[in-house]
């Protein structure tokens, strides 16, 4: 089986906010398209990114009022991959960074996401001996570093 790219298995969908906008945009937003994310832009170019994990860190756990600036509670500088790399480097940069969401940029946009939930699917998709032969390339690749 070939390798699987990022770009076959990323989310397109995804919501974009300015700096500028509150928090409470933000949620509502959130909520509407029931999404986990928001890639946060300043002159229509990405700066960082605003998940559910950092409204609990950043936001509720620092009290911050609901009218604060995205800028101020998103995570930054934004961690992203090419949609040409492979789901494997996908999954490493997330493991290496802590990280569950991972937006793909083509260019200097962001053309989509691919989350950890994303890589859980691909992974249980596959066969017994499917799945066997992955566990088994991941093992490789670990022992190499």
């Amino acid at each position: 089986m070939a390798h699987t790219f990022v770009k076959d298995v990323m989310i397109s969908d995804l919501a974009t906010l300015d700096a500028s906008t509150s928090i409470r945009d933000a949620a509502k937003l959130m909520d509407e398209k029931n999404i986990g994310c928001i890639i946060v832009t300043k002159n229509q170019l990405p700066i960082g990114i605003l998940t559910e994990r950092d409204f609990v860190k950043r936001i509720a756990a620092k009290e911050k009022p609901l009218t604060t600036s995205l800028e101020q509670v998103m995570s930054s500088p934004l961690i992203d991959i090419d949609p040409n790399e492979t789901v494997w480097e996908a999954a490493q940069i997330m493991k290496t960074n802590n990280i569950h969401k991972l937006p793909v940029k083509k260019g200097n946009q962001i053309i989509g996401i691919v989350t950890s939930t994303d890589l859980v699917k691909i992974c249980s998709v596959g066969s017994d001996s499917e799945m066997r032969r992955i566990c088994d390339q991941i093992i490789s690749r670990m022992q190499e570093e």
